[in-house]
């Protein structure tokens, strides 16, 4: 199979692919006589996993140990189901630090008039300042 055919079966581009590869995240495709890349079902395997768990927000690192464990027939669903349970804790933290961004946006625009006068007290907010603008 050529990297398109890849592509195609695995929903990533060309580039996504020879990404990994260089990451040496995926085993590396064996080549022709003229060089081109000859891909199996276990790439096309791995390559599904790590586009599935790359949409599920694991990072490359964590993408690596997931591979592993793919090919590790010894195995435990408790090692992988720890892992996404994990990401899902990882996602809960990053998901309170951005309620609690939003809280603060919308105070600071609920603070604001929205006028056409100069004065801003999100700007003043943000600088930590709480005067008036100065005149240069």
């Amino acid at each position: 199979m050529n990297i398109s055919d890849v592509a195609k079966k695995t929903g990533l581009s060309s580039k996504a692919i020879r990404f990994y590869e260089q990451k040496g995240l995926v085993t590396a495709p064996g080549r022709s006589e003229n060089g081109y890349r000859l891909y199996q079902q276990r790439h096309i395997e791995e390559l599904t996993l790590l586009h599935q768990a790359r949409l599920v927000g694991f990072t490359l690192e964590e993408c690596r140990e997931l591979i592993a464990l793919f090919h590790n027939p010894a195995r435990h669903s408790a090692d992988v189901k720890a892992r996404t349970l994990q990401k899902v804790a990882d996602i809960d933290r990053q998901m309170e630090k951005l309620a609690q961004m939003r809280a603060r946006l919308m105070q600071l625009a609920q603070s604001c008039p929205g006028d056409e006068s100069a004065e801003c007290p999100i700007i003043n907010n943000l600088a930590g300042c709480c005067h008036q603008r100065r005149e240069a």
